[in-house]
């Protein structure tokens, strides 16, 4: 299986189609079947790089706590094993964070799509995803507060199969707790400036875990920010609004894919 290494430690990730690189950044905890949706829509005119964290799937589980640097340098240690020059970033919570930072520090990052992203760490309460992959339970439990209610009602079994990839390839307590350090001290607000890709920040109004007020405060502090609030969506804003966020994603990339990679 492929793997980049960033200071002895394997990440997996999945490479697939061709084209203009779209590389996926997770959400703490959670593995690639979160970008499931996504993944489906852009491969084919894209290449599509879906990659676990550090903790997290089929990359390696080092002791922690991580640091945003390092979740940062092992993003780059992707790009840099796919040979991206270019690359669209789409990041998803703490992924979000993640490929903020990435943006403002790499010369290889040409636009920023986040998902229920936040500027700061007071904004994001993401303990609630929580759940032992071997506890199915809990998982089912922990989607409450990621999924809105109207969702799990009318899509069960889309909820029954987000079960099964979650127990497959969700990150331990231990992986997830050591993602979640790298939010403590972030902090982008004096730094948003410097960000000057096309940006779009979706977000969910109905989100529990990410205030939408600091969603619309990050694209308000980006340069060429944007934001695309999704109604009544809860904070999984690409499961449950999956093809607006597609269709928006799609024609956002469109109008600024220059071909190269």
């Amino acid at each position: 299986m492929p793997t980049a290494s960033n200071d002895g430690v394997s990440l997996y990730y999945h490479r697939e189609g061709d084209g203009p690189t779209v590389v996926f950044v997770p959400e703490a905890g959670l593995g690639g079947w979160s970008w499931g949706w996504q993944h489906a829509a852009l491969t084919g005119p894209y290449e599509t790089i879906v990659w676990d964290l550090r903790g997290t799937g089929r990359s390696d589980v080092p002791p922690g706590p991580y640091s945003m640097e390092t979740l940062v340098a092992d993003l780059e240690a992707v790009l840099g094993a796919v040979d991206a020059r270019n690359a669209h970033l789409v990041g998803a919570g703490l992924g979000g964070a993640v490929a903020l930072t990435a943006a403002r520090e790499s010369t290889r990052v040409e636009t920023l799509s986040l998902l229920g992203t936040a500027a700061r760490a007071s904004a994001f309460d993401l303990e609630p995803l929580l759940a032992d992959p071997d506890d199915r339970a809990a998982l089912r439990t922990s989607l409450e507060s990621g999924l809105s209610a109207d969702f799990r009602e009318s899509q069960p079994d889309v909820v029954d199969g987000i079960v099964d990839w979650r127990a497959d390839g969700d990150a331990t307590r231990q992986g997830w707790e050591a993602q979640l350090a790298a939010l403590e001290e972030f902090d982008a607000r004096d730094w948003l400036v410097e960000v000057t890709q096309p940006a779009r920040v979706f977000h969910g109004t109905a989100d529990e875990l990410v205030s939408p007020d600091a969603g619309r405060e990050l694209a308000a502090g980006l340069p060429r920010g944007e934001f695309v609030p999704l109604e009544d969506a809860g904070h999984l804003v690409g499961i449950e609004r999956s093809r607006t966020v597609n269709d928006r994603l799609l024609g956002f990339l469109e109008e600024r894919s220059d071909g190269d990679r």
